[in-house]
């Protein structure tokens, strides 16, 4: 992407950045790109000084009891503020009757709240950039359940919310909760793909030598997006469940079912929004290995690994995988960070580009569509 312009006639606000606890280095990463932009365009002229942050300074104190509240300290009236928020940063800890508490989901939303709250109804526009969306996974109703993202979404639009900008989400159809308010819905897959080949540049995305698979019919249509830009062809698993039966709140899978065509000698591609626990995936590798699959690269944008890494160690040093490519859009613990196998991807250049064309009302539309972008990045590097 080239270098961003500004067109100081066309800011319908001055800009502002709220980062909330836990979203601080990526913020920062944010930050840096848009004052960039600004310095080498607008701050040029002679109306507009240099800018050293956008970020606006935050806090959200709680009490000993686990109380808080939200505190914005500078002026936000007439600002186009927007919200950087992670639901998922577990790492983030409170005092609660002399112990420290994990920040959960519920905590990181708790604290939105509070900051648009704080604000006052002063800004011109607020826009929530929330990359996890908070419960996206409980995003439709099976039995007697609760919606949890779409009371989320609701919530936030009768707060004055104009637009939510999400990565990826479990399943976007949750925006019909909230028909008025603005759900833009990116996916990392230029940057997953610009990773893949800065690390691996001897991978050749051609039909004789690379292949998509899907884990699962719940991921089909991302991984139909690479498939079809690539031009390479498309398999996928299908996950038996016991329905009858809920543990851990789902239902267990009891068979792995592969259907496409022959992956042997092929390097194999499967795109996936989180990686959780995972046991499927696990399950998927051995799979794949079994039926003659070469390299095994697994994406997600989420890479949680709810329950450690050392799994994934095992499985990397037997051979079933060669690396796992995820996104800073969420906390990401050390130990992953530190792992040969675990490839990082970069969103904050993305997440600027987003904030400054919203910023100048510009259609986020080409930010949409990676597809030419993914064409150039081809033609650059397979040679």
């Amino acid at each position: 992407m080239p270098t961003f312009v500004f067109d100081e006639t066309s800011l319908i606000a001055p800009l502002g950045l709220i980062v909330l606890k836990g979203a601080e280095k990526l913020g920062k990463l944010v930050d840096d790109f848009l004052v960039k932009w600004f310095n080498e365009t607008v701050a040029k002229g002679k109306s507009a000084r240099k800018k050293d942050t956008f970020i606006i300074k935050s806090a959200c104190p709680r009490f000993t009891t686990g109380d808080g509240k939200g505190m914005i300290e500078d002026s936000v009236r007439g600002h186009d503020l927007y919200f950087l928020v992670d639901v998922g940063n577990y790492n983030v800890k409170y005092p609660l009757f002399g112990s420290m508490n994990s920040m959960s989901p519920d905590d990181h939303f708790a604290d939105l709240k509070r900051l648009i709250g704080a604000a006052g109804g002063k800004a011109e526009r607020i826009t929530v950039i929330m990359p996890s969306l908070y419960g996206g996974r409980q995003h439709k109703r099976n039995s007697r359940e609760s919606l949890d993202c779409a009371q989320m979404l609701q919530e936030l639009f009768d707060m004055g919310v104009k637009d939510i900008v999400t990565f990826d989400a479990h399943d976007p159809r949750v925006q019909n909760a909230v028909p008025l308010m603005g759900f833009d819905n990116f996916f990392p897959t230029y940057q997953i793909l610009k990773a893949l080949l800065k690390n691996f540049p001897d991978v050749k995305l051609t039909q004789d030598n690379f292949m998509i698979v899907s884990p699962d019919e719940g991921a089909m249509s991302r991984n139909i997006f690479y498939a079809s830009v690539l031009g390479v062809e498309l398999g996928m698993f299908y996950k038996r469940r016991d329905y009858a039966n809920v543990i851990d709140g789902r239902n267990k899978i009891v068979a792995h079912e592969y259907i496409g065509i022959d992956v042997k000698d092929k390097d194999i591609f499967v795109a996936d929004d989180i990686i959780a626990t995972g046991d499927s995936v696990l399950r998927l590798c051995q799979d794949l290995k079994e039926k003659g699959a070469k390299r095994i690269f697994l994406m997600a944008t989420y890479t949680l690994f709810t329950e450690g890494v050392e799994r994934f160690d095992e499985a990397f040093n037997n051979g079933l995988f060669t690396a796992v490519i995820g996104t800073n859009l969420t906390y990401i613990k050390e130990e992953l960070s530190t792992r040969k196998w675990f490839v990082c991807a970069d969103l904050s250049k993305y997440i600027a580009y987003i904030i400054a064309s919203c910023n100048q009302n510009k259609s986020v539309s080409p930010l949409l569509n990676s597809a030419d972008r993914i064409h150039e990045l081809i033609g650059r590097t397979q040679k």
